[in-house]
């Protein structure tokens, strides 16, 4: 069967190829430059805890050494500190432990209205650190984050990187897809599927005819990069309206490693243009206002740059896919574009791991679009409410009692990836997700949500944390067995209702892995998890029924494939 055709190679078009090879499937990548990455400091990423894991399983080693996890949050409104909040980095050291010995048993959908409203993963999940805080984010500048991915992805040997390569023409038929390069080596390109991850001015988006619609320069932010002290080393920093001429409405100061920073000023939507020598004198300002006066700093880099809010009509045609910014713009006031981006990934690539090695219904594959779009619009529609509150600072709201730490709550949770702004998707609605029968089997999740991140055992003794076990394109059947992690597995893994859940999990119509857990956030012993190979929960039951199982991994995997010639466009308003 051909590759799949990845269009772009930036951290989403990188992540989607090895994201496939993971699970056994060829992509051809074409990149429409040299396949160097411009060292730019002042152009860095914020990673939640949910996409930095992705990062790491997906190999990209830059993300280890060359980002760093803010140890605390801290906000400020002129000269009145409103909140510090210490972060916890999730015990990143201790959650890599080697996968053949047993753990310690005393290591410790979004805008439609239903969504579980902090938005924050369960307890014991890493989306909260070890002592249930909040889980710190990952700050890396946007050139490592791309090279550790294009470095992974050159020692894979499913993954074919192809510089100097333009698309031009694009043609589909009903066993796959036909592209054309312009550069040194022009050629055409057979694939089975094909993923537009070629960023906002797309040219896959625009030779589909897909309208891309939205809202213009939603925010300026002016931004620099430097060397230097700050009083909160380690912490990120919002400061809004602080007491001198040249702050602006808002500055955020945000770690990076070495003793390196990012500043960020908050920029009038229109007029004012930004001089280097005018961008300094912030710098020297912000540095003397946090300071007491002006320490010694060395500066990195500057930009200005406009955040824009889109959203593509349709993120699938056929066989071709719309991912990251080909698909949606967003960003404002903390949310993080590129989050979303890996996001998408994380949906689409074991969909079109189904579809290439075992066929995929139709409603696998517009199940992308339907969760996804689904989930950002729902992001923007949050953006879009929030902006009117929080950047209206001069009114009389900004006096009522109160109305400060609540604007300082909504954007603390948008930076730190909570809440409506921030918090990974739950798929509540989704076609893949089973209609509930009966009482809820599991206290504080639904189906659709992110699952915990708990330690399991597989029955050959492995032991990992349950999400080291994604990316591999296989459903995960999870058993709550509490005294597993104590005892010999001799003792358990052919004791009790094991023998009858190997079998029904041998018998499910998707690939699946049986796992077992000491203890689960909200579940009962012998409860039995059903979870999405990107680690979406599908169902809970209470114990083993081998028929009710069946059932919902046949709707996980959208039903039975489609037949041969049977694509269509998965329309949507």
């Amino acid at each position: 069967m051909d590759p799949v055709i990845v269009v772009g190679a930036g951290p989403v078009g990188l992540a989607l190829s090895l994201a496939l090879a993971a699970q056994g499937v060829p992509s051809v990548v074409l990149d429409e430059g040299n396949g160097k990455d411009e060292p730019r400091p002042a152009r860095t990423v914020v990673l939640r805890p949910d996409t930095a894991d992705l990062m790491s399983r997906l190999g990209c080693g830059t993300v280890r050494h060359e980002g760093t996890r803010w140890s605390g949050w801290r906000s400020m409104l002129r000269k009145q500190e409103l909140r510090q909040l210490p972060l916890d980095d999730g015990g990143e050291d201790l959650r890599r432990g080697d996968d053949r010995h047993h753990w310690d048993r005393d290591d410790a959908y979004p805008g439609d209205g239903r969504d579980r409203g902090d938005g924050a993963y369960q307890r014991g999940d890493r989306g909260a650190g070890a002592d249930g805080g909040p889980a710190a984010p990952l700050h890396i500048p946007q050139h490592s984050l791309s090279r550790g991915l294009r470095e992974a992805a050159a020692e894979h040997r499913l993954v074919r990187l192809v510089t100097d390569s333009r698309l031009d023409s694009l043609e589909q038929d009903a066993g796959g897809v036909g592209v054309h390069t312009r550069g040194p080596a022009a050629t055409w390109w057979r694939g089975s599927y094909l993923v537009g991850c070629d960023g906002a001015r797309s040219t896959v988006r625009k030779l589909l005819g897909i309208r891309f619609p939205g809202r213009t320069a939603v925010e300026r932010h002016a931004v620099a990069a430097l060397r230097t002290e700050l009083p909160w080393p380690g912490e990120a920093v919002l400061h809004r309206q602080p007491p001198w001429s040249s702050g602006g409405d808002e500055i955020t100061a945000r770690p990076l490693p070495d003793g390196m920073w990012r500043l960020d000023w908050l920029l009038p939507p229109r007029g004012e243009l930004v001089t280097p020598e005018a961008l300094v004198a912030r710098v020297r300002d912000t540095l003397a206002g946090w300071c007491g006066g002006t320490p010694p700093y060395e500066l990195l880099d500057t930009g200005v740059y406009t955040l824009h809010h889109r959203l593509a009509r349709r993120w699938r045609v056929d066989r071709a896919f719309l991912a990251g910014d080909a698909a949606h713009l967003l960003g404002a006031i903390g949310a993080q574009g590129l989050d979303e981006g890996l996001r998408d990934v994380d949906n689409l690539a074991w969909k079109l791991a189904q579809a290439w090695h075992h066929g995929a219904s139709q409603t696998l594959l517009d199940s992308y679009q339907a969760e996804r779009r689904t989930a950002v619009a729902a992001r923007l529609r949050a953006a879009d409410q929030s902006l009117p509150i929080l950047r209206s600072g001069s009114g009389l709201r900004m006096y009522l009692p109160g109305a400060a730490r609540g604007h300082d709550a909504m954007l603390t949770d948008a930076h730190l990836g909570r809440g409506a702004l921030g918090a990974p998707p739950v798929y509540t609605h989704s076609p893949l997700t089973p209609e509930p029968t009966g009482p809820q089997t599991l206290a504080g999740a639904v189906p659709g949500s992110p699952v915990a991140d708990v330690r399991v055992t597989a029955p050959d003794g492995t032991c990992a944390r349950l999400r080291d076990r994604l990316c591999q394109g296989r459903l995960l059947v999870v058993l709550v067995a509490p005294g597993t992690g104590v005892w010999d597995r001799r003792h358990w893994a052919g004791a009790g209702i094991m023998p009858r859940l190997e079998t029904a999990v041998s018998g499910l119509p998707s690939p699946a892995e049986l796992l077992v857990t000491e203890s689960y956030p909200g579940a009962s012993a012998h409860t039995v998890l059903l979870v999405r190979p990107d680690g979406h929960l599908v169902a809970a039951f209470a114990g083993v029924r081998p028929a009710e199982l069946y059932a919902a991994a046949d709707i996980a995997r959208g039903g039975a494939p489609a037949t041969a010639g049977s694509d269509r466009t998965a329309d949507i308003d």
